[in-house]
Parts: structure tokens; sequence; C-alpha cells
């Protein structure tokens, strides 16, 4: 398994990295993740969209740097591919099987740029609700977890 997580931002509270930490744990039985944090750019308290874009494109540029020119890449968006869980591991299977590195990209606060969307070859989307981007980050360690349960053919939890 070849899978990192790229994601703009840090876990900041305690909570967050253990609940990280347990997931990564569990998923070291079907080999490793990476996870690499960027760091996130601070904005004004209310910043205009001229500002908001330019941290979205640097944010992109630290997010581009990271991934190889063979990776497969999943950017998690709201308004992604939304699925379940059975059709997510058969996904995930495939994209293990290719020989590539799978790599999903979890933005900053303001999104994704336009350069990282272009790139990504999938799209994912958890629901059209908006999730913290740390929780994001710990559904998307549960989810791959449980993809690796159902494509090692063990029980999970429906």
């Amino acid at each position: 398994m070849n899978i990192a997580i790229l994601c703009v931002g840090k876990l900041k509270e305690r909570y967050w990295r253990e609940a990280a930490a347990e997931y990564q744990k569990r998923l070291s039985r079907f080999g490793k993740i990476d996870v690499i944090e960027l760091p996130d750019l601070p904005e004004s308290s209310k910043p205009s969209p001229t500002e908001e874009q330019k941290i979205r494109v640097a944010e992109g540029r630290q997010i581009l740097s990271k991934i190889r020119p063979d990776d497969l890449v999943v950017a998690l968006m709201i308004n992604g591919r939304e699925m379940d869980s059975p059709t997510l591991a058969k996904e995930l299977a495939g994209a293990i099987d290719s020989g590539r590195r799978l790599v999903f990209v979890i933005g900053g606060s303001l999104g994704l740029s336009d350069e990282v969307e272009e790139r990504a070859q999938r799209t994912l989307s958890f629901s059209p609700l908006t999730f913290p981007h740390q929780l994001a980050r710990i559904m998307l360690l549960e989810q791959i977890y449980r993809c690796c349960k159902i494509n090692a053919g063990e029980r999970y939890h429906k």
C-alpha cells in the first residue's frame, strides 16, 4: 500500500492527534500511510476575494510541490464524488493495484486552488456538509482503514 495524505494545516488539539495516531496504528498492519502536513497561510479576519485567491494559489503551489508526476491524486472537495464505503474500497484496491502512489489532498480553510483541482484525477466528498479540516483528516483515515478491512474480507460495521 503506497498512500500519502497531503494536508494543509496541523492537528493542533491533542484529541485530533490521538485519533489520527490511533487510525495510523490500525492501518500499519496493511502498510504505511505518509501524512504530510503543509503550513496553512495566515489570512486576515475578513479576507478580500483577491487575498483568498492568493492564499489558495500559494497553498496550491505547496501541495503541487509534494505531488510526483506519476501519482494518482484524489482531491477532497465538498462537490467531489460521493460514494459508499464498499465502492470506495473497490476504488482504493484498484488504485493500489496500479502500483502508483495514491495521494489524497485536503486543502486549507479556503479550499483548493484551480491548479490542484486540475491535477487531481479523482475527487471525493464525504458529504455536502462542511467539516473542519482536522475532522476531515480523521474521517479520511477511518475510511481508508475501513476500506482496508473490506478489501481484506474482514468484518466491518455498517
